[in-house]
Protein backbone atom coordinates (compact mmCIF):
# COMPACT_ATOMS: atom_id res chain seq x y z
CA UNK A 1 0.00 0.00 0.00
CA UNK A 2 2.84 2.36 0.89
CA UNK A 3 4.50 1.72 -2.49
CA UNK A 4 1.21 2.32 -4.30
CA UNK A 5 0.74 5.70 -2.60
CA UNK A 6 4.32 6.70 -3.41
CA UNK A 7 3.81 5.70 -7.04
CA UNK A 8 0.51 7.61 -7.19
CA UNK A 9 2.09 10.72 -5.68
CA UNK A 10 4.95 10.53 -8.17
CA UNK A 11 2.51 10.19 -11.09
CA UNK A 12 0.52 13.20 -9.90
CA UNK A 13 3.68 15.27 -9.51
CA UNK A 14 4.88 14.33 -13.00
CA UNK A 15 1.47 15.17 -14.48
CA UNK A 16 1.34 18.59 -12.79
CA UNK A 17 4.88 19.38 -13.91
CA UNK A 18 4.11 18.26 -17.46
CA UNK A 19 1.12 20.59 -17.59
CA UNK A 20 3.20 23.61 -16.57
CA UNK A 21 5.81 23.19 -19.28
CA UNK A 22 5.09 23.66 -22.94
CA UNK A 23 5.47 20.72 -25.27
CA UNK A 24 7.98 21.16 -28.07
CA UNK A 25 5.56 19.81 -30.72
CA UNK A 26 5.72 21.50 -34.10
CA UNK A 27 2.49 22.92 -35.49
CA UNK A 28 1.72 24.59 -38.81
CA UNK A 29 0.54 28.07 -39.64
CA UNK A 30 -2.24 28.50 -42.20
CA UNK A 31 0.36 29.43 -44.80
CA UNK A 32 2.29 26.19 -44.21
CA UNK A 33 5.17 27.41 -42.02
CA UNK A 34 6.17 25.48 -38.93
CA UNK A 35 6.24 26.86 -35.38
CA UNK A 36 5.72 25.68 -31.80
CA UNK A 37 4.14 27.03 -28.63
CA UNK A 38 7.65 27.32 -27.17
CA UNK A 39 8.74 29.61 -30.01
CA UNK A 40 5.54 31.64 -29.89
CA UNK A 41 5.79 32.12 -26.13
CA UNK A 42 9.40 33.35 -26.49
CA UNK A 43 8.16 36.05 -28.86
CA UNK A 44 5.26 37.10 -26.58
CA UNK A 45 5.13 37.50 -22.80
CA UNK A 46 1.50 36.50 -22.46
CA UNK A 47 -0.50 34.36 -24.88
CA UNK A 48 -3.82 32.55 -24.93
CA UNK A 49 -4.01 29.26 -26.79
CA UNK A 50 -7.37 27.81 -27.71
CA UNK A 51 -7.62 24.29 -29.12
CA UNK A 52 -10.69 24.07 -31.34
CA UNK A 53 -12.16 22.30 -34.37
CA UNK A 54 -14.47 23.24 -37.24
CA UNK A 55 -16.96 20.55 -36.15
CA UNK A 56 -17.08 21.81 -32.53
CA UNK A 57 -19.95 24.26 -31.99
CA UNK A 58 -18.83 25.36 -28.46
CA UNK A 59 -15.33 26.00 -29.88
CA UNK A 60 -16.64 28.30 -32.59
CA UNK A 61 -18.97 30.04 -30.12
CA UNK A 62 -16.04 30.69 -27.78
CA UNK A 63 -13.82 32.06 -30.54
CA UNK A 64 -16.67 34.25 -31.86
CA UNK A 65 -17.22 35.66 -28.36
CA UNK A 66 -13.50 36.30 -27.88
CA UNK A 67 -13.22 37.89 -31.32
CA UNK A 68 -15.89 40.44 -30.31
CA UNK A 69 -13.70 41.70 -27.44
CA UNK A 70 -10.22 40.73 -28.66
CA UNK A 71 -9.18 44.25 -29.72
CA UNK A 72 -10.06 45.57 -26.24
CA UNK A 73 -8.11 42.71 -24.63
CA UNK A 74 -5.06 43.55 -26.71
CA UNK A 75 -5.26 47.26 -25.94
CA UNK A 76 -5.48 46.60 -22.20
CA UNK A 77 -3.08 43.66 -21.79
CA UNK A 78 -1.20 43.18 -25.07
CA UNK A 79 -2.24 39.50 -24.97
CA UNK A 80 -2.06 37.54 -28.20
CA UNK A 81 -4.43 34.66 -29.02
CA UNK A 82 -3.51 31.59 -31.04
CA UNK A 83 -6.40 29.36 -32.07
CA UNK A 84 -5.02 25.87 -32.79
CA UNK A 85 -7.30 23.76 -34.96
CA UNK A 86 -7.23 20.05 -34.15
CA UNK A 87 -9.06 19.18 -37.37
CA UNK A 88 -7.53 16.06 -38.90
CA UNK A 89 -6.66 15.43 -42.55
CA UNK A 90 -10.34 14.77 -43.37
CA UNK A 91 -11.61 18.15 -42.12
CA UNK A 92 -8.58 20.48 -42.13
CA UNK A 93 -9.60 21.84 -45.55
CA UNK A 94 -12.60 23.48 -43.80
CA UNK A 95 -10.41 25.61 -41.50
CA UNK A 96 -9.32 28.39 -43.86
CA UNK A 97 -12.79 29.04 -45.39
CA UNK A 98 -14.38 29.07 -41.92
CA UNK A 99 -11.77 31.46 -40.53
CA UNK A 100 -12.08 33.76 -43.56
CA UNK A 101 -15.87 33.77 -43.22
CA UNK A 102 -15.68 34.59 -39.52
CA UNK A 103 -13.01 37.31 -39.95
CA UNK A 104 -11.35 36.26 -36.71
CA UNK A 105 -8.62 38.71 -35.72
CA UNK A 106 -6.21 36.21 -34.18
CA UNK A 107 -3.64 33.75 -35.51
CA UNK A 108 -4.79 30.30 -36.58
CA UNK A 109 -2.50 27.28 -36.26
CA UNK A 110 -2.99 23.64 -37.29
CA UNK A 111 -2.43 20.48 -35.24
CA UNK A 112 -3.68 17.99 -37.85
CA UNK A 113 -2.02 14.95 -36.22
CA UNK A 114 -3.32 15.97 -32.77
CA UNK A 115 0.24 15.74 -31.41
CA UNK A 116 -0.10 18.97 -29.43
CA UNK A 117 -3.55 17.98 -28.20
CA UNK A 118 -2.16 14.67 -26.91
CA UNK A 119 0.90 16.29 -25.30
CA UNK A 120 -1.38 18.72 -23.48
CA UNK A 121 -3.58 15.85 -22.31
CA UNK A 122 -6.67 17.45 -23.84
CA UNK A 123 -9.52 14.96 -23.76
CA UNK A 124 -11.95 17.40 -25.35
CA UNK A 125 -12.07 20.75 -27.11
CA UNK A 126 -12.32 23.60 -26.59
CA UNK A 127 -9.30 23.74 -24.33
CA UNK A 128 -8.08 27.19 -23.42
CA UNK A 129 -4.66 27.93 -21.94
CA UNK A 130 -2.97 31.07 -20.71
CA UNK A 131 0.78 30.89 -21.14
CA UNK A 132 3.13 33.36 -19.48
CA UNK A 133 6.88 33.29 -20.00
CA UNK A 134 6.73 29.79 -21.47
CA UNK A 135 4.66 28.26 -18.65
CA UNK A 136 1.00 27.26 -18.61
CA UNK A 137 -0.54 29.35 -15.83
CA UNK A 138 -4.23 28.68 -16.53
CA UNK A 139 -6.17 25.85 -18.17
CA UNK A 140 -9.90 25.54 -18.86
CA UNK A 141 -11.94 22.96 -20.82
CA UNK A 142 -15.33 23.59 -22.38
CA UNK A 143 -17.25 26.76 -23.08
CA UNK A 144 -20.40 28.39 -21.79
CA UNK A 145 -21.55 31.91 -22.72
CA UNK A 146 -19.76 34.45 -20.54
CA UNK A 147 -16.67 32.27 -20.03
CA UNK A 148 -14.72 34.78 -22.13
CA UNK A 149 -15.21 37.33 -19.32
CA UNK A 150 -13.76 34.89 -16.79
CA UNK A 151 -10.88 34.23 -19.18
CA UNK A 152 -10.15 37.95 -19.42
CA UNK A 153 -10.11 38.24 -15.62
CA UNK A 154 -7.50 35.45 -15.58
CA UNK A 155 -5.50 37.23 -18.30
CA UNK A 156 -5.45 40.41 -16.21
CA UNK A 157 -4.18 38.45 -13.17
CA UNK A 158 -1.13 37.36 -15.17
CA UNK A 159 -0.57 40.61 -17.08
Amino acid sequence: MKQFLLLLLTAITINVTAQETLPSIEIKTLDGNTTSLQKISKDNDLIVVSLWATWCVPCKNELDAINDVYTDWQEETNVKLYAVSVDDSRTVNRVKPLVNGKSWEFDILLDTNNDLKRELGAATVPLTLIIKNGKIVYRHSGYTPGAEDELFEEIKKHF
